[in-house]
């Protein structure tokens, strides 16, 4: 199953004003999404750009566009500060990016080849390569898959029988297709095209010291792990994320996973190594790896993840994948800091997140 989102300018999240990863955006100010991402306040009125230096809003009260004419068709106007108007992609990536982007986007039929794509926006195979590797944090390749796979869940959620959908998503062959699907859709075409219905999913929930947690997983591994103020909260946003799956509450094999991660919250045992069932691109694959590899008691700057996985020049692609991870504690975000000091932002609360590395230290 994918609960990841690979941040191109084609593959974008489900607006949803509960969406953890737009308001992290948010928070962070995050000038690697203007003119993708656009933030309104409810009660004010006013659209802005992601890295506007206005005061942040409260959550509630904030929602999400994609585009600034949807904004504005809804009654908000452009922020004053920011000029959110002005934003675009052409003016935020570079030319050659941009038209690479387009090409992918508008010419899926057949084999494409980056060299050749990189000749036609005038700028050598290695150089557009390094400019997606430092504007998007994937590979040419990666971004054309990315493209492909969002036609192809479009096809398939328009009712599409899958083979229409292979071709008109431009693979060459279903196999193709299917073997995207596992690492991007995280289930089969068809199991997609269903709302992941047939899925099981077993979950609990635990009182800690600092509230609550909720852990979910499939037999092969966690799949979700959350941490809240009220239990009912957790169950109800675990409820809206996998609608048409099968819940089954307090039940193994995530019994013993959460009583793990509670005992080593509770410091009665070492941060434990639990297996995850959750799919990701391959630049998130490798940034939790090294999440993961960070001992208990020790963090990381989003520089230093960056360069340990050798994209020194994607720290903001480091941050985002911190951000949208979505086994809290299992892949330990919260030992990542940022490079200028302090705690730092964390999706769970920042005083959560002290919390966690006080725990650790002792």
């Amino acid at each position: 199953m994918n609960y990841a989102i690979l941040a191109t300018m084609s593959d974008k999240p489900d607006i949803d004003s509960g969406n953890d990863l737009l308001w992290q955006v948010v928070v962070d100010r995050d000038a690697a999404y203007d003119g993708k991402l656009f933030y309104a306040v409810v009660t004010t009125g006013i659209y802005c750009r992601p890295s506007c230096s206005s005061r942040r809003p409260k959550r509630d009260n904030t929602t999400y566009f994609f585009d600034q004419a949807t904004a504005e068709n809804e009654g908000y106007r452009a922020c004053k500060k920011c000029h959110p108007q002005r934003a675009d992609a052409e003016a935020i990536y570079p030319a050659e990016l941009v038209a690479a982007c387009k090409i992918f986007e508008n010419e899926l039929e057949g084999d494409i080849s980056i060299p050749s794509v990189a000749a036609r926006v005038g700028v050598s195979d290695r150089t557009l390569r390094n400019l997606f590797d430092r504007c998007l944090g994937v590979s040419p390749k990666r971004y054309l898959d990315a493209v492909r796979q969002a036609l192809f869940r479009r096809a398939l959620k328009r009712g599409e029988a899958v083979t229409d959908a292979v071709y008109e998503a431009g693979y060459g062959a279903a196999s193709r297709a299917y073997e995207m699907s596992e690492s991007m859709l995280g289930m089969t075409p068809a199991r997609y095209a269903g709302g992941g219905k047939g899925e099981t999913i077993y979950f609990t929930v635990r009182e800690v010291s600092f509230g609550f947690i909720i852990a979910a997983g499939t037999q092969s591994g966690l799949c979700c792990v959350r941490l809240g103020a009220k239990c009912s909260s957790l169950t109800k946003e675990l409820k809206a994320e996998f609608p048409l799956a099968t819940l089954v509450e307090d039940q193994e094999p995530v019994l013993t996973w959460a009583t793990a991660l509670v005992d080593y919250i509770n410091q009665q045992r070492a941060w434990p190594i639990l297996p995850v069932d959750i799919a990701a691109t391959a630049f998130q694959a490798k940034v939790w790896a090294a999440l993961r590899a960070i001992p208990a008691g020790m963090t990381a700057s989003y520089s230093e993840i960056a360069e340990k996985i050798g994209k020194p020049k994607a720290v903001r692609a480091v941050a985002t994948a911190c951000a949208s991870n979505p086994v809290a504690l299992a892949v330990p975000c919260h030992r990542v800091l940022p490079k200028a000091g302090g705690i730092g932002e964390y999706r769970w609360g920042s005083q959560r997140k002290q919390k966690l590395l006080q725990l650790e230290k002792d």
